[in-house]
């Protein structure tokens, strides 16, 4: 199976076994990599890897040799769209290395790679400085209780300004920011490096380190202050010995540094330059110390009705949770999972807490593209287990049942496209491959409209939309065509009738007739059929077939086709034949009388009505609410939020907002989010509807 999937996305497949030694939970780090789009993170994980003696060389972006950017969409759009995750050695540590994607329309992916990790290093481009990304990320973090450490890259780049993005870090996260690896700046030039811990020198050729004696200047004096009272604010007894004017030794601020991150009082800041590996190897050298294993922290889980504390040991009932799925064609389906409590190897079997017994007939290490067996894997490390068909991302498998974690938080998805085959007759295959791919990334969905009949795919905007497609072409050979998706418009009526509806037709023989009066008249459910019927004029065996008719007839309405809601009939009088009225007759009579009838009764055409509920910053409130106003939308309210933020409560034609995904992210820099939801049915007014019943009439 692994030899035909590294075919398949055009890797080498591995040779041998899996070569890394057994570690204990407390020697297992993981590490996920978050930031914005061109930061460098993939390219960081290269230089990691390589340190690492995972790989040969650090690859490069634009020639789509990232070890990590092994899919084939990534190497044509030269960009990371899925989470990836690799495990390197490093000072007697195993850490397991997640690689997110920085693009917004795939920030599922940063959730996975947040939910497997107990750390993060977000990276910051030394030319782009602190991004909407890199703040996206910390927000992240912090709402998942995951320490943060911060990479500077591309200081080889003259306009990289490290000690200007420093005191924008600084200024928005206070005494928490703890400068650890700082560049020597000379002119716009990067000339060396300092270990504020060790107090050295260094410049670097490539990814090889030389000492270098170096002579202290302003900032980095400041900066060395800067990281010593943010060591001595993490305890008394620091805080004591700084005040007096005592050195740290290196024990105490690495030990400082540690207590400061796990809290998370602490954001120890790395720089250097990724491509060549510079500073990596300082970064990693702390990083292993400081950063939380497993154990370090409890996991909060439900136990049946109890609140379970897993401790994140090798001993205890077995318990892994499923944070990541593949699903491919050729392969199956492969189910990524982190060990929470105990043990898992070959054969070892566990229950679903959704239910059902699964066997994991083989465990396994992930390598990027690859995957190779585990003889087993302990609380804290990282796997893969193939052809578990039941198992979801999200799910909780343990050895009693019982055990559950809360679920991924997927971004809700905001961008809609109707998918129509390009050949006939491969709507099954189109349909099994679409939610394959749901399977593989919760953020898409995919479901068939009751209202329009029509197929609707729905992701994080136009990027995301187009890597399905992509993905739906080439794992599963099926062609399609996107539109935009239909309006469910209603049709109703404003005033009150009275018609006639007479069918009547002789053709030798027994003829057809049937003659119905009916009011007709607006109401505030879908559809109310009544009748008042005196004397007999009009049987009670024929009512049912009047009310069908008229059921039939509510499907389409007069001035576009869309369906009537809203209406009432009464029927009130008629006639009959004793020989030729049938349930037929009616029928057809109580369709004449629709149709003359509501064509009298005032119909117009009514739109979906979004509630829309978006939030925004403070800079960019103005250009948001004229974006809306120009949607035909009406701001209710705004409710001031924390962060300079506000929320606005508006309501918005839905056939206006296909596109305001886009515009919202280009408005604001990918700096707001919003919902929308249904909330009801209003009258188009007149200038638009015409042009709706034009096109609906043409179509």
């Amino acid at each position: 199976m692994v030899y035909f999937y590294c075919k398949f996305i055009g890797v080498s497949p591995p040779k041998g076994k899996f070569n890394l030694k057994q570690y204990t939970s407390d020697k297992i780090k993981n590490i996920a990599l978050l930031g914005h789009a061109g930061s460098g993170k993939t390219t960081l994980a290269d230089a990691i890897l390589f340190l690492g003696g995972a790989i040969s060389h650090i690859g490069k972006n634009a020639d789509s040799t990232l070890t990590l950017d092994f899919d084939p969409e990534e190497k044509k759009r030269k960009a990371s769209v899925s989470m990836a995750t690799y495990p390197i050695e490093w000072n007697d540590y195993k850490i397991n290395l997640f690689d997110a994607p920085g693009l917004f329309d795939f920030a599922g992916g940063s959730r996975e790679a947040l939910t497997a990790a107990d750390s993060a290093v977000i990276v910051l481009s030394g030319k782009s400085g602190f991004t909407v990304g890199a703040q996206q990320s910390y927000d992240l973090c912090a709402k998942n209780d995951k320490p943060v450490a911060f990479f500077v890259n591309k200081l080889d780049s003259k306009s990289a300004q490290y000690y200007r993005i420093l005191s924008i870090l600084t200024g928005k996260y206070g005494g928490k920011i703890c400068p650890v690896f700082v560049p020597l700046v000379k002119g716009e030039s990067t000339v060396g490096y300092v270990d504020l811990i060790t107090g050295k020198g260094c410049t670097f050729e490539g990814a090889t380190q030389k000492e270098a004696s170096i002579e202290y200047d302003d900032n980095i004096n400041n900066m060395r202050t800067i990281m010593l009272e943010a060591v001595a604010s993490v305890n008394e007894q620091l805080m004591e010995k700084y005040f007096n004017g005592e050195e740290f030794t290196q024990d105490e601020i690495i030990g400082a540094l540690k207590e400061g991150f796990i809290k998370g009082e602490l954001c120890p800041v790395f720089c250097g330059v990724s491509q060549e590996g510079a500073g990596v190897k300082n970064m990693l050298d702390v990083l292993s110390e400081i950063s939380p294993a497993l154990c370090d922290k409890t996991v909060i889980a439900q136990s049946g009705d109890d609140i379970a504390s897993l401790s994140g040991e090798k001993s205890g009932e077995a318990v892994i949770y499923c944070f990541k799925t593949i699903a491919d064609p050729f392969v199956g389906k492969l189910s990524y999972f982190k060990v929470l409590q105990g043990s898992v190897k070959q054969d070892t079997k566990l229950i679903n807490a959704r239910g059902g017994e699964e066997k994991l007939s083989k465990v396994m290490y992930v390598k990027g593209a690859k995957q190779e067996d585990a003889p087993v894997i302990i609380a804290g490390d990282i796997g893969a287990v193939s052809k578990m068909q039941n198992l979801l991302t999200g799910d909780t498998l343990s050895a009693s049942g019982k055990v559950k974690c809360s679920g991924i938080d997927y971004p809700l998805p905001n961008t809609s496209v109707a998918v129509y085959p390009k050949n006939k007759g491969e709507e099954e295959k189109i349909s099994a491959g679409l939610r394959r791919l749901c399977e593989e990334d919760p953020t898409i969905t995919y479901e068939t409209s009751p209202e329009t009949k029509e197929s609707i795919l729905s992701g994080l905007g136009d990027q995301h939309i187009d890597v399905v497609v992509s993905k739906l072409k080439s794992k599963f050979g099926v062609d399609v065509e996107l539109r935009a998706p239909k309006v469910a418009y209603r049709e109703t009526i404003r005033k009150s009738v009275k018609v006639q509806g007479r069918h009547k037709k002789q053709s030798g023989g027994h003829g057809q007739f049937g003659d119905v009066w009916i009011e007709f008249s607006p109401c505030e459910e879908d559809f109310v059929f009544e009748e008042k019927i005196f004397g007999g004029s009009v049987p009670k065996n024929f009512h049912p077939a009047v009310e069908k008719g008229l059921r039939e007839c509510m499907q389409k309405g007069v001035l576009a086709g869309y369906p009537m809601v809203g209406v009432k009939a009464v029927l009130v009088d008629g006639s009959y034949h004793p020989v030729d009225s049938s349930e037929m007759s009616f029928k057809l009579a109580a369709a004449e009388a629709y149709k003359a009838g509501i064509a009298q009764a005032s119909p117009v055409l009514m739109e979906p009505i979004g509630a829309l509920n978006a939030i925004v910053p403070d800079d960019y409130l103005g250009d948001v609410i004229g974006d809306i106003n120009k949607r035909r939308g009406r701001v209710i309210g705004m409710n001031p939020l924390e962060n300079h933020e506000q929320e606005v409560i508006a309501e918005v034609p839905i056939s206006e907002m296909s596109d305001f995904a886009t515009a919202m992210r280009s408005i604001t820099q990918g700096r707001a989010s919003f919902t929308l939801k249904f909330e009801r049915y209003e009258d188009v007014p007149p200038q638009f509807a015409q042009k709706i019943i034009d096109a609906a009439k043409t179509e």
